[in-house]
């Protein structure tokens, strides 16, 4: 990975922003911290190269009217969200805005890694993607229809138990399905699924 590559972390929050620098630097990446939107915007001209992880609440601007302005000022630099367990559906909402994927608090570090090193990639790899985009398109052709009624649960942000209810199954046949997705897409975690399945056009 180059090591010119930063990870602009976004976070009113002096305490969730050192522990990402510290979970990053672990990994031997580089990070810079804003303590606003505002803030990182008021650096974009001399932003170095890599990727954007923002709050999505804070004060002032929050990190969904950033990642809207960053597409204009900084199309290069992939935005990473980061909620609390309640904003999942915000952060579906930021995923379909372009944001590359998300994070929920509070944070894992292999998670963390995982994105921030991805995200990173995106830039580059291009060429990539689109074999990716044909890859996942076939992924998904192999779930059933039910498997496909319950990834659109997923990817709209809802509980086990709203799917189950909406469906009329149980909460643990909600949850067999979701392994099997998981597991016939390798995704480890919903940013990983939403992401492909934003890619595939789902």
């Amino acid at each position: 990975m180059a090591s010119i590559a930063y990870a602009h972390i976004v976070d009113d929050d002096p305490a969730v922003a050192q522990t990402l620098v510290y979970l990053l630097a672990s990994a031997g990446i580089a990070s810079m911290t804003y303590s606003s939107a505002e803030d990182l915007l008021g650096s974009v001209v001399n932003l170095s190269p890599g990727c954007v992880l923002t709050d999505v609440r804070m004060p002032g601007m929050g990190g969904m009217e950033l990642l809207d302005r960053l597409k204009a000022v900084a199309p290069t630099h992939p935005v990473i969200v980061m909620t609390g367990h309640g904003d999942i559906a915000l952060a579906v909402e930021a995923m379909k805005a372009g944001a590359v994927d998300f994070l929920v608090k509070p944070f894992a570090k292999s998670a963390v890694v995982a994105a921030v090193e991805a995200s990173l990639l995106v830039g580059s790899e291009s060429a990539a993607r689109g074999d990716d985009v044909a890859n996942y398109r076939k992924v998904f052709a192999t779930l059933t229809p039910r498997q496909r009624d319950i990834l659109g649960g997923i990817l709209a942000g809802k509980l086990n138990k709203t799917i189950a209810h909406e469906f009329g199954i149980s909460i643990r046949t909600v949850e067999v399905h979701r392994a099997d997705i998981m597991q016939k897409t390798g995704a480890s975690r919903s940013g990983g699924l939403l992401r492909m399945a934003m890619l595939a056009g789902m």
